[in-house]
């Protein structure tokens, strides 16, 4: 009777184990997903090399998270056309044909370029902090009047082509830690510059939630790993050998920050 009693608390004990464990980490449902990504550069992968020679100037990389996506989860299938430079409208003309009904995955980074990026980040390095200033104002017009409209337009696209597609809006992380000692620009500057990319993302996130998507916001993952951070870089700094890479995420930073953040939301 002992042994018999023994035997289903052991049992009764193995079954609740099996139940948190369960809990704890759900099921992905990468296996049976056929999964796109779409996006700008930092959905390619600028700046974490291991570039792929068919992706030719749109740059993808084996280490962006779309790509680790696909080689730790494993869905059915798999495919990035995410092209460095591409706006809003890029996207529309020349991604979603991508997409089809038997797309069970979306993955889309896109705003950074149609509000001007790497111009902002130009203006500031090279001219003072008013003009600095003054470009992410204007930024911060686009994004607040502009902007909601043609993500809009892209969620439509993507939702009309894959209509059973869970769709994953990968947000932009924040450049600068702030009230750290730093060379380079100026704290005014640094300061600006976070304040436009946290509208991005808010405005971003405000219009992936109206359409229905989920949102995969990558800022405070990457606290701490910021520009003029004290622990590990994962964004470069402005480098003058290869301008491209700069503020973009690098391989740590797409491997710690952007894939933990989007395969929390992808599921």
């Amino acid at each position: 009777m002992r042994r018999s009693r023994l035997v289903t608390l052991t049992l009764s004990m193995a079954a609740a184990l099996t139940a948190v464990l369960a809990a704890a980490a759900p099921a992905s449902a990468a296996a049976a997903d056929r999964y796109v990504a779409l996006g700008d550069s930092y959905a390619s992968g600028v700046g974490a090399d291991g570039y792929t020679s068919e992706s030719g100037s749109c740059q993808r990389s084996v280490n962006a998270y779309p790509a680790l996506y696909n080689a730790r989860d494993k869905p059915a299938s798999y495919r990035s056309v995410a092209c460095s430079g591409a706006t809003t409208a890029d996207v529309i003309n020349n991604q979603l044909s991508a997409l089809s009904s038997s797309v069970t995955l979306v993955s889309v980074t896109v705003g950074g370029n149609d509000v001007g990026f790497t111009s902002i980040m130009t203006t500031c390095v090279l001219s003072g902090e008013a003009d600095c200033i003054a470009a992410v104002n204007a930024a911060e017009t686009k994004v607040r009047n502009e902007l909601p409209a043609k993500l809009a337009s892209v969620y439509s696209g993507i939702r009309s082509r894959a209509p059973s597609a869970r769709v994953v809006v990968v947000g932009y992380p924040v450049f600068y830690q702030l009230g750290t000692v730093c060379i380079g620009l100026s704290a005014n500057s640094r300061a600006k510059i976070d304040e436009g990319i946290n509208l991005l993302d808010d405005v971003t996130k405000a219009a992936a939630t109206r359409a229905g998507n989920g949102f995969a916001d990558v800022r405070d993952i990457f606290v701490g790993h910021q520009l003029c951070s004290y622990g590990e870089k994962w964004l470069h700094a402005l480098n003058y050998a290869s301008l491209g890479v700069s503020y973009h995420p690098t391989a740590a930073g797409q491997a710690g920050g952007f894939y933990p953040v989007f395969r929390a939301v992808a599921g």
